[in-house]
């Protein structure tokens, strides 16, 4: 793997759907929040640096990650996933290669991040096929 992998996670989102006030990203999995499984996954990795995208509850999620060795970078208003990590390349190398997670997906394993990132191509997406896909996002 590079040497040059920055990761940026994506944690702004309110969480609507989950009909709750508390940011989505800190509810809780096997007793930790959602975001802790992710930045574990994320840092195993070996980054040269992870960038955490914060907006609802930010005060609270950072509180709740302090401490992970991450940079914060803060998206006022949310404006879709595209702005996040447009906001998040402020703060990489235009040299670097970019992996970006969600904070809000706590089982994503090491194995396959891995192996998206040994490809050789500029560009991957690892994705996956549901039964039933209602309430996910398409490709």
């Amino acid at each position: 793997m590079r040497s040059d992998l920055h990761i940026v996670v994506l944690a702004a989102g309110m969480g609507s759907r989950m009909f709750s006030a508390r940011p989505k990203v800190l509810h809780e999995l096997g007793g930790r929040p959602l975001l802790h499984h992710a930045l574990d996954t994320a840092l195993a990795l070996n980054p040269q640096g992870a960038h955490v995208v914060y907006g609802h509850g930010g005060g609270e999620v950072k509180a709740a990650c302090g401490q992970y060795a991450v940079n914060w970078v803060p998206q006022a208003r949310q404006a879709g996933t595209g702005h996040a990590v447009k906001l998040a390349l402020s703060h990489i190398p235009d040299t670097a290669r970019v992996l970006v997670l969600y904070g809000d997906t706590p089982l994503l394993a090491r194995a396959p991040l891995s192996a998206l990132l040994a490809l050789p191509e500029a560009l991957a997406i690892l994705t996956a096929r549901a039964a039933d896909p209602r309430g996910y996002g398409r490709i």
